[in-house]
């Protein structure tokens, strides 16, 4: 009875692979909104730059049931896209996880991650400044990661903490040593921040060789992206106000 109450509270999350990937030694980038959209935007924009292709799904009954309508296709809210010669994953969601599922879908991402012996995963997450300063740091779960971060010509970060999904793949990274870098841009998370999305989106080029970004249609994809996460966001609001009336 116990286990089955666990499963209920924590539904699982499946990657459903479309296609044949080979990343061995590779890369993943979690493309999951933290504050605001800055992270979503600037995985897509480097998906739009560089040669991505819708390569999986990633679906749970935890998740509200919408369908992301873009170009007259219809979507999964949450989806793979991968760049055969560069070995690149993303994962693209346009849903904010709620904190319960956070857990789960940070180790299903590296769970996956060696699966396909994927060498770094790449995170992100929001602050705001609070002296000033706009500055772009990196948190790493080995030494091979923070070499990493001083190689891209990033700062490290000594003390301070970092919450959800990016938080767990740091924690996991380190105990399995599997080499995860977490990135503290700064953001107001107010609307499309086009600044913070293409400091972002620099950043990660730096860290993956041969991944490019296009800053100038950053404004654009902001746009877009911030329509549709937010009718994500309400959608999955009304669902569950519905579910618990």
């Amino acid at each position: 009875m116990i286990s089955t109450e666990k499963q209920s509270l924590f539904p699982k999350i499946r990657v459903r692979e479309l296609t044949k990937i080979d990343l061995e030694g590779g890369y993943l980038i979690d493309g999951f909104p933290s504050m605001g959209f800055s992270s979503a935007i600037a995985t897509e924009s480097m998906i739009h730059t560089s040669q991505f292709e819708l390569a999986g799904i990633i679906d749970s009954e935890g998740f509200p049931p919408i369908s992301i309508v873009k170009d007259e296709k219809p979507n999964f809210p949450t989806r793979v896209f991968v760049n055969k010669e560069l070995k690149v994953a993303v994962f693209l969601s346009y849903l904010t996880i709620d904190q319960p599922l956070q857990r789960i879908t940070a180790k299903t991402m590296l769970n996956w991650a060696k699966k396909h012996k994927i060498g770094l995963i790449v995170s992100s997450v929001a602050a705001k400044s609070t002296n000033g300063k706009v500055e772009t740091i990196g948190i790493g779960s080995t030494d091979a990661a923070r070499t990493k971060i001083k190689e891209a010509g990033l700062k490290v970060l000594k003390n301070g903490t970092v919450p959800g999904i990016p938080g767990m793949l740091l924690n996991e990274g380190r105990v399995s040593n599997q080499d995860v870098i977490v990135i503290i841009f700064h953001s107001e998370g107010i609307g499309p921040d086009f600044k913070s999305s293409a400091d972002l989106c620099m950043s990660m080029s730096k860290l993956i060789p041969g991944a490019s970004c296009d800053v100038s249609s950053l404004q654009k994809e902001a746009e877009k992206a911030e329509v549709l996460i937010k009718e994500a966001q309400a959608e999955s609001r009304r669902l569950k106000d519905t579910m618990y009336q």
